[in-house]
């Protein structure tokens, strides 16, 4: 049965990343690309398996009017939505004493309450049929991460949600995951850390392969649970690793 797909954050790192590793696959004949981009969104359609239905929606997730609307319209469509994944996310870490409450309510929008409103609204359509909702935290969201408040805190509340969610939404047959990726070559990560060589750390595609493979049958037994997704980082025995350094690690 082909099945219908929505990615948020879609216009460029993991979430671009996602979008062309499923466009690959037989099980996904529709795909909804959801980001605040429209140019990065039609870069990501261009790189995807032109044989699928593909659609781009340009807004802002915290818009939820906007959001109500798109998700009706295409589960009003194609009968069902059968995976959602939450990849956007907003970033501006900043101290406690730095951290405004712009910032922090915009943290919050975006990481946390977007994704309760549009997870609420495609499973009043994937209750019918069941399906798959994964979301994607960060490995600061489960350890201290002094000078990321806002961010770390959302993220954890993410882990939480999808911890929750995997019992309450079990009776409808969905299941739901939670990835938690470290340090990963995005756009963000090169605003966060200018100097690092992007080359000897995780590449988006790796989390693509990771959601590839808890979307498909074999992943059955990994859900409600958080999985770290990162590439380790590896030393000379001779060679310390300083205290910045492992702070780091899991960004």
């Amino acid at each position: 049965m082909a099945k219908t797909c929505v990615i948020t954050g879609a216009s460029r790192g993991i979430g671009r990343a996602i979008a062309i590793t499923l466009s690959k696959r037989e099980d996904i004949a529709n795909i909804i690309l959801i980001s605040r981009t429209k140019e990065g969104l039609a870069e990501t359609a261009n790189k995807m398996n032109k044989e699928k239905h593909i659609e781009c929606y340009a807004m802002d997730l915290t818009n939820y009017q906007d959001v109500e609307k798109v998700i009706a319209s295409v589960g009003n469509r194609f009968g069902t939505i059968d995976y959602l994944l939450n990849v956007a996310g907003y970033a501006n870490p900043k101290s406690l004493l730095e951290t405004s409450i712009e910032n922090w309510e915009t943290t919050y929008k975006v990481n946390v309450h977007s994704i309760f409103y549009i997870t609420k609204e495609v499973v009043k359509f994937m209750k019918r049929t069941g399906g798959k909702i994964l979301n994607v935290a960060s490995t600061a969201g489960s350890s201290a991460r002094p000078g990321w408040l806002a961010y770390a805190s959302s993220k954890a509340a993410i882990i939480s949600m999808s911890q929750t969610l995997s019992e309450e939404l079990s009776e409808y047959g969905i299941l739901v995951y939670c990835i938690s990726p470290g340090r990963c070559a995005t756009e963000l990560r090169r605003i966060l850390a200018p100097d690092e060589d992007q080359s000897t750390i995780m590449q988006p595609e790796h989390v693509g392969e990771v959601v590839d493979h808890l979307l498909s049958d074999t992943g059955i037994c990994l859900d409600g649970q958080n999985i770290v997704v990162r590439k380790q980082v590896t030393k000379p025995i001779n060679q310390s690793i300083n205290k910045k350094e492992l702070t780091e690690q899991s960004m």
